[in-house]
């Protein structure tokens, strides 16, 4: 009998300590973390596949200009070259190179619609219309992914790094997430000049 509740109580005592290890937490906030990356990676899909429909539509312009089809093209090119596993949020060397391939396709597609602008049968156009509205609404769905993902790998973070979760996370190898980081974060921390003198 007595052997009986030293067990109980032993199997209690482990069951406590594990249940308060955060063992349960670290995967449930990596699953969570895993699942808004790929909510993040659909929605660049997403922005990828609308190029081919914009560059055939800009192609159509006789007078625009190449060059800025190329660097388009180049971009998606390299952007959708990278090979995206889950395992790569977990890899800070991949992540970098995959937001720098993102950054470069964001940046060729903004100069695009800047110098589609300039021109008026474009602008007219129904179709580009359509496509560029999508395109809005696909770059606000990819801030709202990178947002939900920023928030769960905080919070998984928070948990590696917590006592005495830490503990755990020590135990079973888990490491601390990179999360996305902006290439120019000097650039666009310092304040805008503006200048009223300019005509």
């Amino acid at each position: 009998m007595k052997s009986r509740l030293s067990l109980a109580a032993l199997a209690l005592s482990a069951t406590l300590l594990v249940s308060g290890c955060g063992y349960n937490d670290f995967q449930s906030l990596d699953e969570k973390s895993k699942s808004a990356w790929s909510e993040v990676l659909n929605q660049y899909q997403r922005r990828a596949d609308l190029i081919p429909n914009i560059v055939a539509t800009v192609k159509g312009e006789a007078s625009f200009e190449q060059d800025t089809l190329t660097k388009v093209i180049e971009a998606r090119s390299r952007a959708t070259a990278i090979q995206v596993t889950p395992e790569m949020v977990n890899d800070p060397a991949a992540m970098a190179k995959f937001q720098d391939a993102q950054a470069q396709m964001g940046s060729a597609l903004s100069r695009l619609m800047v110098v589609a602008e300039q021109y008026p049968s474009l602008k007219a156009n129904q179709a580009f219309s359509d496509l560029r509205v999508q395109l809005e609404g696909t770059e606000n769905r990819i801030t709202v992914a990178r947002n939900r993902y920023i928030e769960a790998v905080q919070s998984y973070n928070v948990l590696t790094r917590s006592f005495p979760t830490n503990l755990t996370a020590m135990a079973f190898g888990y490491k601390t997430k990179e999360g996305f980081k902006v290439e120019n974060e000097a650039a666009i921390s310092a304040p805008p000049k503006v200048d009223f003198n300019k005509q």
